[in-house]
């Protein structure tokens, strides 16, 4: 039975549920669960980048008092990872970077555990470390993982060998023909970028018991299905032992897709009998953060005089730190974004995840494509110079619209890019510019577009209609502060079902109580739970509504839910209380309830073109277009942020307000990284900024209005057309900023972030031109060969 929901039922600007209790410290968060009987655990970590473990002596520390138990590499056998099973949980044999875990203590103090972490003995060999991905890619680099040929691989297609963790490639069309064509002017650039720290408020942590055969760990978490998978496979436990229930999550931006706390607190909480809490403290929080990662390109494009781009080539190279990690999967990406963006003849690229012995790096909003559209974008201001055309005309004709062919060969859909640079200069044309505030300093403006996408995936949800009219919405989403578990979810199952938000209770989530997730992040919350959770509310809504036309005597087509009732559609007053049809579906065939569930529907590449890609196609593309106005102090490099625009592509703007706040906060994160925050690694290998006081973030006075127009409207298979809108307003920000940057100094900006040193250098001519020697100039030279994985039990 089709009845469509209204979308227009479903918008609305609706307040975030937890807003109250958040702002007054009455949210209780994972940490806040561990009571005056909890253990308290800390970590053994290397002190060094590199080395072989000789011995560890544990006895010093088991001598203290109130020492309960230790975990130990042997406590976790298994390999774990993402593409590849490369990373141990606790490392008995080899170090490979900096703040490495060796062990773990649980003891009845936090200052009994860490005080027993420092008294253990640990002796070691010292090995060659390669501390930046030029060192590691040198002929004859030490080897972060010499065994990387026995490793489980979890997915085929990988091609990988020595310090390249993860290699993925696109080619489509004839690259080189286009190359030699004499009509096209070649433009090549080298840039970089520095890692970010995600810096969430809550850190890490998770606290564990052990009963019953089972774990049960409670844990701040953005992918509660992963962290059981991850704990049951390095414990070598079935996943049916793991139960995982998430509290309130006080931030993640990617980084809480790490499952490495986890199993350490399970495994002590199994030891000791006792519940565990395992809660990282700022400084490791810091010093261990799987960072945004550092990464570099070498990009050069064979563009006509029209502005046609017949070729591009490009390599981009991403520091995975020790481990592969979220750097494998990310490989994907750049076919996507530093692919995105334009209508391109003919492609090759490829993406590198490297290993380093430096701490791991991860997931962080946009994650890949923060990076790959600042590159993209300065090069495209790059080829509009060389061809002497202005760079929003070149914008306008080449960005990809209805019918073009993506750099994977799929066909896109929908005129969406240049309708929005329409939308952004008409946003321009609205409020003068800034030049006057300038004030003498050097002023620059810019606009540039990015492309994103939604993941998708598999999601379920069960929606339960309670006897007194309310609904329960049962899933394994978790709200990270986007809003979809507060705002959107509720909204979609109570305008399906003719009710307020309000009376829509959502469910923590809980792996015993609600089917299997991907996980909440790269913006598919609201639309792989939203469409599972509108499927099981429809659902409910049909077995009322034929319910209510017995007893109404009418045609369930003719019925429509409203205001917590059924009635006649046309005709307010003549139907009954929802309740009452309630009790009579109770009273006939027991509790109402309905399933949703959803997966990607796959969307088709060109055969052929991807190697080494998770995703070959995008479901869900998301676009964005930035404008930014900066004025440049000569004297002393400090740029200043004076206007901010965004147009978004949102498909369906099912809460404008909660929307504009992403918007906003999402700029504001996007500005950190282009011109404060800046992680540097010693001679040791560490991370050099173990707190606030060192890594600087914007503060309140560094904030920016953003003037923002929601567009609707694009394509989407979301519910009721709706995409995510949470992952991508960071997405130009550092692109838009370097470029007006540029435009100010007049001259190249070739990394981020620009902090007042850095466009100092540049203004003063002590940085010049950017050329990665370890990236060759042809393509071809830097691609790593094909070596045959090791495979697990025939099938790996």
């Amino acid at each position: 039975m089709n009845r469509p929901t209204d979308p227009r039922s479903v918008v609305m600007n609706l307040p975030r549920r937890d807003a109250q209790d958040k702002l007054t410290g009455r949210t209780r968060y994972t940490s806040d669960l561990a009571g005056v009987e909890v253990l308290h655990a800390a970590i053994v970590r290397s002190t060094v980048a590199s080395a072989r473990i000789l011995r560890m002596d544990f006895s010093p520390a088991i001598a203290m008092k109130g020492v309960r138990a230790i975990a130990q590499a042997s406590d976790a056998p298994g390999l774990f990872g993402i593409g590849i099973a490369d990373h141990p949980l606790l490392n008995g044999t080899r170090i490979r970077f900096k703040g490495e875990p060796l062990a773990a203590i649980a003891a009845d103090t936090l200052d009994i555990a860490r005080a027993a972490a420092a008294a253990v003995i640990i002796e070691t060999e010292p090995l060659p470390a390669v501390m930046t991905m030029a060192d590691a890619l040198a002929p004859g680099a030490p080897q972060v993982h010499p065994e990387w040929k026995s490793y489980e691989l979890l997915r085929e297609g990988g091609i990988r060998g020595g310090n390249i963790a993860w290699e993925a490639r696109v080619t489509r069309g004839d690259t080189d023909a286009a190359f030699a064509r004499p009509d096209v002017t070649i433009v090549e650039d080298c840039f970089q970028v520095g890692r970010q720290n995600q810096l969430p408020f809550e850190p890490r942590c998770a606290v564990a018991s052990y009963e019953d055969g089972r774990y049960h760990i409670h844990t701040s978490t953005q992918v509660p299905w992963t962290v059981r998978a991850v704990t049951a496979k390095t414990l070598g436990v079935s996943a049916s032992r793991v139960r995982v229930t998430v509290p309130a999550v006080g931030g993640g931006f990617g980084l809480k897709f790490d499952c490495t706390i986890e199993p350490i607190a399970a495994i002590l909480a199994q030891k000791t009998g006792r519940t565990v809490s395992l809660v990282h403290s700022r400084e490791e929080e810091n010093l261990t953060c799987l960072c945004r990662e550092n990464a570099e390109v070498r990009i050069r494009s064979a563009v006509t005089a029209e502005g046609d781009i017949v070729g591009r080539e490009a390599t981009v190279l991403m520091d995975c730190g020790a481990y592969g990690g979220e750097q494998v999967f990310l490989t994907t990406m750049t076919a996507h974004t530093l692919g995105g963006n334009y209508k391109l003849g003919s492609v090759r690229m490829n993406s590198r995840a490297v290993y380093t012995n430096t701490p791991p790096n991860g997931a962080f909003r946009a994650c890949n494509g923060v990076y790959n559209t600042f590159f993209l974008e300065r090069h495209t201001d790059n080829i509009a110079k060389a061809i002497g055309m202005h760079p929003m005309e070149f914008r306008r004709r080449a960005v990809l619209g209805d019918g073009d062919i993506g750099a994977t060969g799929q066909v896109f859909q929908g005129e969406v890019l240049r309708p929005m640079l329409e939308r952004m200069a008409a946003l321009r044309d609205k409020t003068p510019d800034c030049r006057e505030q300038a004030d003498g300093r050097l002023y620059g403006r810019a606009t540039t577009v990015g492309t994103w996408f939604i993941f998708v995936g598999p999601s379920s949800a069960t929606v339960n209609l309670n006897a007194d009219g309310s609904a329960t919405l049962v899933t394994s989403g978790v709200e990270i502060g986007s809003g979809t578990m507060v705002q959107s979810l509720p909204q979609i199952v109570a305008a399906t079902l003719g009710l307020s938000p309000d009376e829509v209770i959502v469910k923590a989530a809980d792996t015993d109580a609600a089917g299997r997730d991907l996980g909440v992040g790269g913006g598919r919350a609201t639309v792989s739970i939203g469409a599972a959770s509108k499927m099981a509310a429809e659902r409910v809504r049909d077995q009322i509504l034929d319910i209510a036309a017995e007893m109404l005597q009418a045609q369930p087509e003719d019925l429509v839910l409203t205001q917590g009732r059924v009635e006649i559609a046309g005709r307010p007053g003549t139907g009954m209380p929802i309740t009452t049809a309630i009790a009579r579906a109770e009273a006939l065939h027991g509790p109402v309830s309905g399933n949703g569930n959803f997966t990607a529907p796959g969307v088709q590449a060109m055969p052929g073109c991807a190697a080494g890609h998770f995703i070959d196609a995008i479901d869900i593309p998301v676009f964005a277009v930035h404008d930014c106005e900066v004025a440049v102090d000569p004297d002393t490099g400090h740029v200043d942020v004076l206007s901010y625009k965004v147009v978004q592509d949102v498909g369906l703007a099912l809460n404008p307000r909660a929307i504009h706040s992403q918007i906003q906060g999402g700029v504001v994160q996007g500005l950190g990284y282009a011109l404060h925050e800046k992680i540097t690694i010693g001679l040791d290998g560490g991370l050099e900024q173990p707190g606030f006081e060192h890594y600087l973030v914007p503060l309140a006075c560094d904030v920016v209005p953003v003037k923002i127009d929601l567009y609707e409207g694009a394509p989407s298979i979301g519910p009721l057309g709706t995409k995510g809108a949470g992952e991508v307003p960071i997405l130009n920000v550092g692109a838009t900023v370097a470029c007006a940057v540029s435009r100010a100094i007049e001259r190249d900006v070739w990394e981020l972030p620009l902090t007042p040193p850095q466009v100092l250098s540049v203004l003063q001519g002590r940085t010049g031109r950017m050329d990665h020697s370890h990236l060759s100039a042809v393509w071809q030279e830097n691609l790593l060969e094909f070596v045959a994985p090791h495979r697990s039990l025939d099938h790996s």
